[in-house]
Protein backbone atom coordinates (compact mmCIF):
# COMPACT_ATOMS: atom_id res chain seq x y z
CA UNK A 1 0.00 0.00 0.00
CA UNK A 2 1.14 3.07 -0.83
CA UNK A 3 1.42 5.73 1.75
CA UNK A 4 -0.26 8.87 -0.68
CA UNK A 5 -2.13 9.44 -3.56
CA UNK A 6 -3.56 12.49 -4.98
CA UNK A 7 -7.47 11.32 -4.35
CA UNK A 8 -8.48 8.88 -1.75
CA UNK A 9 -11.85 7.65 -2.40
CA UNK A 10 -13.92 5.92 0.78
CA UNK A 11 -16.48 3.28 -0.32
CA UNK A 12 -16.02 1.22 -3.11
CA UNK A 13 -19.96 0.95 -4.50
CA UNK A 14 -21.34 2.70 -7.14
CA UNK A 15 -20.92 6.30 -6.40
CA UNK A 16 -17.30 5.70 -5.05
CA UNK A 17 -16.43 4.03 -7.88
CA UNK A 18 -17.85 6.61 -10.48
CA UNK A 19 -16.14 9.40 -8.28
CA UNK A 20 -12.65 7.26 -9.12
CA UNK A 21 -13.58 7.03 -12.93
CA UNK A 22 -14.04 10.49 -13.60
CA UNK A 23 -11.26 11.60 -11.32
CA UNK A 24 -8.64 9.36 -13.16
CA UNK A 25 -10.51 10.36 -16.57
CA UNK A 26 -9.09 13.93 -15.29
CA UNK A 27 -5.31 12.45 -14.83
CA UNK A 28 -5.60 12.05 -11.12
CA UNK A 29 -3.77 9.19 -8.96
CA UNK A 30 -6.84 7.48 -7.23
CA UNK A 31 -7.02 5.17 -4.58
CA UNK A 32 -10.40 3.47 -3.14
CA UNK A 33 -10.86 1.35 0.22
CA UNK A 34 -13.52 -0.85 0.45
CA UNK A 35 -13.76 -2.95 3.82
CA UNK A 36 -15.71 -5.50 1.62
CA UNK A 37 -14.53 -7.19 -1.55
CA UNK A 38 -16.46 -7.40 -4.61
CA UNK A 39 -19.14 -7.78 -6.09
CA UNK A 40 -20.56 -5.63 -3.32
CA UNK A 41 -24.90 -6.17 -3.34
CA UNK A 42 -27.52 -3.57 -1.97
CA UNK A 43 -31.17 -3.88 -2.00
CA UNK A 44 -32.13 -1.59 -4.66
CA UNK A 45 -35.12 -1.37 -7.49
CA UNK A 46 -31.74 -2.14 -10.19
CA UNK A 47 -33.10 -0.18 -12.75
CA UNK A 48 -30.95 2.49 -14.70
CA UNK A 49 -32.61 4.93 -16.08
CA UNK A 50 -31.57 6.24 -19.60
CA UNK A 51 -30.25 9.33 -17.92
CA UNK A 52 -28.00 6.95 -15.53
CA UNK A 53 -26.75 5.14 -18.50
CA UNK A 54 -25.66 8.28 -20.23
CA UNK A 55 -24.21 9.48 -16.87
CA UNK A 56 -22.16 5.96 -16.41
CA UNK A 57 -20.98 6.31 -20.70
CA UNK A 58 -19.64 9.66 -20.09
CA UNK A 59 -17.50 8.21 -17.22
CA UNK A 60 -16.20 5.83 -19.88
CA UNK A 61 -18.31 2.60 -18.89
CA UNK A 62 -20.64 1.02 -21.62
CA UNK A 63 -22.95 -2.43 -19.91
CA UNK A 64 -24.62 -4.33 -22.64
CA UNK A 65 -27.71 -5.36 -23.15
CA UNK A 66 -26.39 -8.86 -22.17
CA UNK A 67 -25.48 -8.06 -19.05
CA UNK A 68 -29.47 -7.51 -18.53
CA UNK A 69 -32.15 -6.51 -19.43
CA UNK A 70 -33.84 -3.44 -21.41
CA UNK A 71 -37.10 -1.71 -20.58
CA UNK A 72 -38.59 1.21 -22.20
CA UNK A 73 -40.68 2.66 -20.35
CA UNK A 74 -42.58 3.33 -17.16
CA UNK A 75 -45.97 1.82 -16.11
CA UNK A 76 -48.11 2.94 -12.75
CA UNK A 77 -50.77 0.86 -11.94
CA UNK A 78 -53.30 1.50 -9.00
CA UNK A 79 -56.84 -0.05 -8.32
CA UNK A 80 -57.38 -1.25 -11.78
CA UNK A 81 -56.35 1.71 -13.47
CA UNK A 82 -52.36 1.92 -15.02
CA UNK A 83 -50.98 4.86 -17.14
CA UNK A 84 -47.41 4.10 -19.18
CA UNK A 85 -45.40 5.74 -21.23
CA UNK A 86 -42.22 5.19 -23.28
CA UNK A 87 -38.59 7.30 -22.49
CA UNK A 88 -38.33 9.99 -25.23
CA UNK A 89 -34.98 9.50 -25.15
CA UNK A 90 -33.51 5.77 -25.42
CA UNK A 91 -34.47 2.54 -23.29
CA UNK A 92 -33.48 1.53 -19.18
CA UNK A 93 -31.88 -1.17 -18.33
CA UNK A 94 -32.32 -3.36 -15.55
CA UNK A 95 -29.38 -4.68 -13.63
CA UNK A 96 -28.30 -6.85 -10.96
CA UNK A 97 -26.72 -4.95 -8.49
CA UNK A 98 -23.92 -7.40 -8.57
CA UNK A 99 -23.33 -7.25 -12.25
CA UNK A 100 -23.07 -2.90 -12.13
CA UNK A 101 -20.51 -3.45 -9.61
CA UNK A 102 -18.47 -6.21 -11.36
CA UNK A 103 -18.46 -3.91 -14.37
CA UNK A 104 -18.05 -0.77 -12.79
CA UNK A 105 -14.89 -2.38 -10.44
CA UNK A 106 -13.32 -4.07 -14.03
CA UNK A 107 -13.45 -0.27 -15.84
CA UNK A 108 -11.86 1.50 -12.73
CA UNK A 109 -9.28 -1.12 -12.90
CA UNK A 110 -8.40 -0.72 -16.56
CA UNK A 111 -8.05 3.12 -16.54
CA UNK A 112 -5.31 2.46 -13.24
CA UNK A 113 -7.42 3.29 -9.87
CA UNK A 114 -5.33 1.61 -7.21
CA UNK A 115 -7.76 -0.38 -4.92
CA UNK A 116 -7.84 -1.37 -1.37
CA UNK A 117 -10.50 -4.35 -0.88
CA UNK A 118 -10.84 -5.19 2.66
CA UNK A 119 -9.62 -1.95 4.32
CA UNK A 120 -10.53 -0.39 7.23
CA UNK A 121 -9.94 3.24 7.58
CA UNK A 122 -10.65 4.58 10.57
CA UNK A 123 -10.51 8.17 10.83
CA UNK A 124 -9.03 10.96 9.07
CA UNK A 125 -6.14 13.56 10.13
CA UNK A 126 -5.31 16.35 8.14
CA UNK A 127 -4.73 15.31 4.98
CA UNK A 128 -3.81 11.86 6.06
CA UNK A 129 -6.22 8.84 5.89
CA UNK A 130 -6.48 6.27 8.76
CA UNK A 131 -6.48 2.98 7.20
CA UNK A 132 -5.45 -0.54 8.46
CA UNK A 133 -3.19 1.28 11.12
CA UNK A 134 -1.22 3.01 8.42
CA UNK A 135 -1.77 7.04 7.29
CA UNK A 136 -1.88 7.65 3.81
CA UNK A 137 -1.19 11.15 2.49
CA UNK A 138 -4.28 12.93 -0.14
CA UNK A 139 -4.35 16.10 -2.09
CA UNK A 140 -8.27 15.24 -1.66
CA UNK A 141 -10.63 12.70 0.09
CA UNK A 142 -13.84 11.93 -1.05
CA UNK A 143 -16.48 10.34 1.11
CA UNK A 144 -18.75 7.80 -0.59
CA UNK A 145 -19.36 5.31 2.49
CA UNK A 146 -22.97 5.73 2.38
CA UNK A 147 -26.24 7.22 4.17
CA UNK A 148 -24.37 6.31 7.44
CA UNK A 149 -21.26 7.36 6.36
CA UNK A 150 -18.59 8.19 8.89
CA UNK A 151 -16.51 10.29 6.47
CA UNK A 152 -19.25 13.02 6.93
CA UNK A 153 -19.43 12.76 10.92
CA UNK A 154 -15.89 12.95 10.67
CA UNK A 155 -15.40 16.04 8.50
CA UNK A 156 -18.44 18.00 10.66
CA UNK A 157 -20.52 17.83 8.23
CA UNK A 158 -23.44 15.88 9.69
CA UNK A 159 -25.60 18.41 9.86
CA UNK A 160 -29.15 17.81 8.61
CA UNK A 161 -31.59 20.44 6.89
CA UNK A 162 -34.11 17.51 6.73
CA UNK A 163 -34.06 13.82 7.02
CA UNK A 164 -36.83 11.62 6.33
CA UNK A 165 -36.38 7.64 5.76
CA UNK A 166 -38.40 4.30 4.48
CA UNK A 167 -37.75 0.85 4.21
CA UNK A 168 -37.20 -1.35 1.18
CA UNK A 169 -37.25 -4.93 0.55
CA UNK A 170 -35.71 -6.52 -2.17
CA UNK A 171 -36.26 -10.22 -3.93
CA UNK A 172 -35.20 -11.48 -7.08
CA UNK A 173 -37.79 -14.24 -8.97
CA UNK A 174 -37.16 -16.49 -11.43
CA UNK A 175 -40.02 -15.77 -14.35
CA UNK A 176 -39.84 -14.16 -17.22
CA UNK A 177 -40.82 -10.59 -17.16
CA UNK A 178 -44.36 -10.15 -18.29
CA UNK A 179 -44.05 -6.19 -19.51
CA UNK A 180 -40.96 -4.11 -21.00
CA UNK A 181 -42.04 -1.54 -18.34
CA UNK A 182 -40.71 -1.05 -15.40
CA UNK A 183 -43.94 -1.43 -12.56
CA UNK A 184 -44.67 0.54 -9.99
CA UNK A 185 -47.61 -0.80 -8.27
CA UNK A 186 -49.65 1.64 -5.49
CA UNK A 187 -51.08 -0.19 -2.35
CA UNK A 188 -52.12 0.78 0.84
CA UNK A 189 -49.06 2.66 2.66
CA UNK A 190 -47.00 0.89 0.15
CA UNK A 191 -45.32 0.82 -3.39
CA UNK A 192 -44.56 -2.42 -4.91
CA UNK A 193 -41.88 -2.23 -7.84
CA UNK A 194 -41.02 -4.92 -10.27
CA UNK A 195 -38.21 -4.19 -12.75
CA UNK A 196 -36.88 -6.65 -15.05
CA UNK A 197 -33.43 -7.50 -14.95
CA UNK A 198 -33.30 -10.75 -17.85
CA UNK A 199 -35.19 -12.97 -20.00
CA UNK A 200 -36.25 -14.86 -17.49
CA UNK A 201 -35.89 -12.82 -14.01
CA UNK A 202 -37.35 -10.00 -12.15
CA UNK A 203 -36.58 -7.91 -9.02
CA UNK A 204 -39.61 -7.18 -6.77
CA UNK A 205 -39.33 -4.35 -4.31
CA UNK A 206 -41.15 -2.95 -1.37
CA UNK A 207 -41.06 0.52 -0.42
CA UNK A 208 -43.01 1.51 2.70
CA UNK A 209 -42.60 3.54 6.02
CA UNK A 210 -43.60 0.39 7.98
CA UNK A 211 -40.25 -1.38 8.68
CA UNK A 212 -41.60 -4.51 10.20
CA UNK A 213 -43.78 -4.77 6.52
CA UNK A 214 -42.15 -7.84 4.48
CA UNK A 215 -42.51 -8.75 1.03
CA UNK A 216 -44.38 -12.14 0.63
CA UNK A 217 -46.87 -9.90 3.57
CA UNK A 218 -46.98 -6.96 1.03
CA UNK A 219 -47.94 -9.30 -1.99
CA UNK A 220 -51.28 -9.95 -0.68
CA UNK A 221 -52.47 -6.40 -1.55
CA UNK A 222 -51.16 -7.02 -4.92
CA UNK A 223 -52.70 -9.69 -6.43
CA UNK A 224 -51.94 -9.52 -10.22
CA UNK A 225 -48.13 -9.70 -9.19
CA UNK A 226 -49.04 -12.30 -6.61
CA UNK A 227 -50.42 -14.08 -9.36
CA UNK A 228 -47.53 -14.21 -11.50
CA UNK A 229 -45.10 -14.59 -8.92
CA UNK A 230 -47.02 -17.90 -7.58
CA UNK A 231 -45.02 -20.25 -8.93
CA UNK A 232 -41.86 -18.55 -9.66
CA UNK A 233 -38.68 -19.93 -7.65
CA UNK A 234 -36.63 -17.26 -5.88
CA UNK A 235 -33.59 -16.25 -7.02
CA UNK A 236 -32.34 -14.56 -3.86
CA UNK A 237 -32.98 -14.27 -0.46
CA UNK A 238 -35.14 -11.09 0.41
CA UNK A 239 -32.71 -8.07 1.75
CA UNK A 240 -33.71 -4.89 3.36
CA UNK A 241 -32.45 -1.39 3.46
CA UNK A 242 -33.17 1.88 4.41
CA UNK A 243 -34.16 4.70 2.04
CA UNK A 244 -33.48 8.08 3.30
CA UNK A 245 -34.32 11.38 2.25
CA UNK A 246 -32.05 13.63 3.07
CA UNK A 247 -30.55 17.64 2.50
CA UNK A 248 -27.41 18.26 4.06
CA UNK A 249 -26.45 22.03 4.98
CA UNK A 250 -22.80 20.97 3.39
CA UNK A 251 -21.55 18.75 1.75
CA UNK A 252 -17.55 19.84 1.75
CA UNK A 253 -15.05 20.62 3.95
CA UNK A 254 -11.56 21.79 3.56
CA UNK A 255 -9.83 18.89 1.13
CA UNK A 256 -13.17 16.75 1.88
CA UNK A 257 -15.90 15.79 -0.60
CA UNK A 258 -19.29 14.01 -0.23
CA UNK A 259 -20.92 12.13 -3.08
CA UNK A 260 -23.85 9.83 -3.56
CA UNK A 261 -25.85 8.89 -0.73
CA UNK A 262 -23.01 10.33 2.22
CA UNK A 263 -24.19 13.50 0.55
CA UNK A 264 -27.43 13.13 1.02
CA UNK A 265 -30.01 11.33 -1.12
CA UNK A 266 -33.45 11.37 -2.09
CA UNK A 267 -36.28 8.77 -1.85
CA UNK A 268 -36.05 5.72 -3.65
CA UNK A 269 -39.47 6.18 -5.31
CA UNK A 270 -37.32 7.79 -8.00
CA UNK A 271 -35.35 5.58 -9.26
CA UNK A 272 -32.67 7.94 -9.72
CA UNK A 273 -30.60 7.57 -6.90
CA UNK A 274 -27.54 5.79 -9.07
CA UNK A 275 -27.93 9.00 -12.25
CA UNK A 276 -27.21 11.24 -9.13
CA UNK A 277 -24.33 9.76 -7.97
CA UNK A 278 -23.06 9.34 -11.09
CA UNK A 279 -23.83 13.30 -12.02
CA UNK A 280 -21.73 14.23 -8.60
CA UNK A 281 -18.96 12.45 -9.42
CA UNK A 282 -18.55 13.86 -12.72
CA UNK A 283 -19.24 17.59 -11.07
CA UNK A 284 -16.90 17.13 -8.21
CA UNK A 285 -13.99 15.85 -10.22
CA UNK A 286 -14.45 18.80 -12.67
CA UNK A 287 -13.72 20.96 -9.17
CA UNK A 288 -11.24 19.56 -7.72
CA UNK A 289 -9.44 19.71 -11.38
CA UNK A 290 -9.88 23.64 -11.10
CA UNK A 291 -9.52 23.35 -7.05
CA UNK A 292 -13.34 24.91 -6.28
CA UNK A 293 -14.92 22.83 -3.63
CA UNK A 294 -17.21 26.06 -3.00
CA UNK A 295 -18.69 24.94 -6.85
CA UNK A 296 -19.05 21.81 -6.25
CA UNK A 297 -21.22 23.18 -2.56
CA UNK A 298 -23.12 25.16 -5.50
CA UNK A 299 -23.98 22.42 -8.06
CA UNK A 300 -24.18 20.04 -5.68
CA UNK A 301 -27.36 21.77 -4.34
CA UNK A 302 -28.60 22.24 -8.10
CA UNK A 303 -27.92 18.50 -9.23
CA UNK A 304 -30.73 17.10 -6.48
CA UNK A 305 -33.16 20.06 -7.03
CA UNK A 306 -35.28 17.98 -9.90
CA UNK A 307 -35.09 14.11 -8.40
CA UNK A 308 -35.70 16.14 -5.11
CA UNK A 309 -38.84 17.92 -6.64
CA UNK A 310 -40.09 14.55 -8.27
CA UNK A 311 -39.81 12.78 -5.54
CA UNK A 312 -41.96 14.80 -3.07
CA UNK A 313 -44.86 15.01 -5.86
CA UNK A 314 -44.36 10.85 -5.78
CA UNK A 315 -44.77 10.70 -2.59
CA UNK A 316 -47.92 13.02 -2.19
CA UNK A 317 -49.59 9.84 -4.15
CA UNK A 318 -49.39 8.24 -1.03
CA UNK A 319 -52.79 9.97 -0.22
CA UNK A 320 -55.35 7.34 -2.16
CA UNK A 321 -58.09 9.70 -2.91
CA UNK A 322 -55.16 12.24 -4.40
CA UNK A 323 -53.67 8.95 -6.27
CA UNK A 324 -56.96 7.43 -7.40
CA UNK A 325 -57.66 11.32 -9.02
CA UNK A 326 -53.95 11.73 -10.76
CA UNK A 327 -54.23 7.78 -11.91
CA UNK A 328 -57.92 8.74 -13.42
CA UNK A 329 -56.40 11.84 -15.37
CA UNK A 330 -53.57 9.64 -16.41
CA UNK A 331 -55.39 7.25 -17.78
CA UNK A 332 -57.83 9.79 -19.81
CA UNK A 333 -54.61 11.73 -20.74
CA UNK A 334 -51.68 9.92 -21.22
CA UNK A 335 -49.54 12.72 -22.71
CA UNK A 336 -49.76 13.76 -18.70
CA UNK A 337 -48.04 10.98 -17.33
CA UNK A 338 -45.48 11.00 -20.76
CA UNK A 339 -44.49 15.10 -19.72
CA UNK A 340 -44.18 13.65 -16.25
CA UNK A 341 -41.85 10.66 -17.32
CA UNK A 342 -39.80 13.07 -19.91
CA UNK A 343 -39.47 15.47 -16.71
CA UNK A 344 -38.79 12.63 -14.44
CA UNK A 345 -35.56 11.34 -16.84
CA UNK A 346 -34.56 15.13 -17.42
CA UNK A 347 -35.92 14.98 -21.14
CA UNK A 348 -37.74 17.92 -20.27
CA UNK A 349 -36.70 21.89 -19.61
CA UNK A 350 -37.74 23.23 -15.93
CA UNK A 351 -40.72 25.37 -18.14
CA UNK A 352 -41.65 22.55 -19.49
CA UNK A 353 -42.23 20.45 -16.51
CA UNK A 354 -43.78 23.32 -14.76
CA UNK A 355 -46.43 23.43 -17.81
CA UNK A 356 -47.26 19.82 -16.90
CA UNK A 357 -47.84 20.24 -13.46
CA UNK A 358 -50.34 23.28 -14.21
CA UNK A 359 -52.14 20.89 -16.56
CA UNK A 360 -52.25 18.06 -14.51
CA UNK A 361 -53.71 20.54 -11.64
CA UNK A 362 -56.21 22.13 -14.39
CA UNK A 363 -57.26 17.89 -15.05
CA UNK A 364 -57.47 17.07 -11.11
CA UNK A 365 -59.98 20.36 -10.91
CA UNK A 366 -62.09 19.38 -13.89
CA UNK A 367 -61.73 15.47 -13.45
Amino acid sequence: MSNQTEVFVIGGGPAGLAAALAARQRGFEVTVADSLAPPIDKPCGEGLMPDGIAALQRLGVNISARHGQRFRGIRFVNSGLSAEAVFPNGTALGVRRTDLHRIMVEHAATAGVCFLWGAVVTGLDGDRVLVNNEAVRARWIIGADGGSSRVRRWAGLDIHRRKEQRYAFRRHYQVAPWADFMELHWGPNCQLYVTPVGPAEVCVALISRDPALRLEQALAAFPYVASQLASAKHRSVERGAISVTRKLARVCAGNIALVGDASGGVDAITGEGLCLAFHQADLLADCLIRRDLARYQREHRALARRPALMASLMLLLEHRRLRDRVMRSFATKPQLFAHMLATHVGAASPLQGAATGLALGWSLLTT
